[in-house]
């Protein structure tokens, strides 16, 4: 299953791909500046929303809060 990360490189997004790539799945990492712009990013996601932004498979998971909350949820960690 492939997991997307939009990232801003704090320590939270760092975090994020370095639990993905510790459960060995597949991850597609976005970086602010590089592959979108803040306007993107708050279009997309909304006014309010936080790095990292977290993707499973098709579904938008949410912020790192949101991600663990439904990792736990699912006894993947």
């Amino acid at each position: 299953m492939q997991v997307v990360i939009y990232s801003n490189g704090s320590q939270e997004c760092q975090r994020m791909t370095s639990l993905f790539a510790t459960l060995e799945m597949q991850i597609l990492e976005y970086q602010l500046g590089k592959d979108f712009d803040e306007t993107a990013f708050k279009s997309e996601f909304g006014s309010e929303a936080t790095y990292p932004q977290v993707s499973i498979g098709y579904n938008h998971v949410g912020d790192m809060k949101e991600t663990l909350q439904l990792l736990q949820r699912q006894g993947i960690i």
